[in-house]
């Protein structure tokens, strides 16, 4: 692996994932071997890196900012934060090298804005966040996803799955160029509101999102700055868990978020996504 890449990789056999006992090298193979997949995803995307220097259970922080010491090789975007009140250099996972990387520094998850930097202010992403509430679970979150696809079929729209790679699914409609994330948002609660007149334990209120029993259609992540977990990105959870773009036949009751881990995922050579980008939708 050393000869494949730039990179000068450290702590090979540090244990990330100690329930599983995954280690480092293996974690930066599964990045490596995912990367056809992956990059079409997160090019000139920016990236906010979930990191785990010691693994998960250990200490962890979210990093926009390219860190001290980050190589020539990663591009870089630069963009003035109003929030920080400076500049932050957000790192860009533009090839193979940099995804290395990444992984080498621990960020086991990656963390990919809803736009690119062609068009910063426009979103060509709409994201449909479904996450439950206790006692909901994984088969209620699916059943209320296959809701949400077949209102969206009946519009006319063509939405991709994924797991969140924790407790929920993410749904994606990829868009056409020129959308502001206002409208793209306000059609996301549109959505949410008109499913949650008619389906039970579905809400598409913010104050109602820690209901218990509930599942809240997420239309706030369609805001500038937000962020998902990106396509095939490892997540920190003990069973070293992916964001997995899946089919939809695929998503059925008794199906687990942790039946996607970093071993079963390198198994199959299929890619749902694939060719998503050449699909892309209008919402008005």
């Amino acid at each position: 692996m050393r000869d494949l890449t730039r990179v000068r990789l450290t702590n090979l056999d540090k244990v990330m994932y100690p329930a599983g006992h995954v280690t480092k090298s293996e974690v930066i193979t599964y990045y490596v071997r995912m990367a056809p997949r992956l990059l079409p995803f997160v090019r000139d995307r920016p990236l906010t890196m979930h990191r785990y220097p010691d693994g998960v259970g250990g200490e962890a922080f979210y990093e926009k900012d390219a860190p001290q010491g980050t190589p020539e090789y990663v591009d870089i975007f630069t963009r003035y934060s109003e929030t920080a009140d400076r500049d932050i250099h957000f790192v860009l996972c533009n090839n193979l090298d940099t995804l290395v990387w990444l992984a080498n520094l621990g960020s086991l998850e990656l963390h990919v804005t809803l736009s690119t930097t062609e068009d910063y202010e426009s979103p060509d992403l709409l994201l449909f966040d479904i996450d439950p509430e206790p006692p909901l679970a994984f088969d209620d979150v699916i059943d209320v996803a296959h809701v949400v696809r077949e209102h969206l079929e009946d519009a006319g729209f063509v939405p991709y799955v994924k797991t969140s790679g924790k407790k929920g699914l993410h749904i994606v409609i990829p868009l056409v160029a020129g959308y502001r994330f206002a409208e793209v948002r306000d059609f996301a609660h549109t959505v949410g509101k008109e499913i949650a007149k008619d389906t039970l334990h579905v809400v598409a209120e913010f104050p109602h999102s820690r209901d218990p029993g509930t599942i809240f259609i997420d239309y706030l992540q369609n805001a500038h700055g937000k962020t998902m977990a990106a396509p095939y990105s490892l997540r920190a959870t003990p069973g070293a868990t992916v964001s997995a773009p899946v089919r939809w036949d695929q998503l059925k009751r008794g199906v687990r978020a942790e039946d996607f881990n970093i071993r079963t995922i390198l198994q199959g050579n299929e890619d749902p996504w694939r060719g998503m980008f050449e699909n892309r939708q209008k919402i008005r």
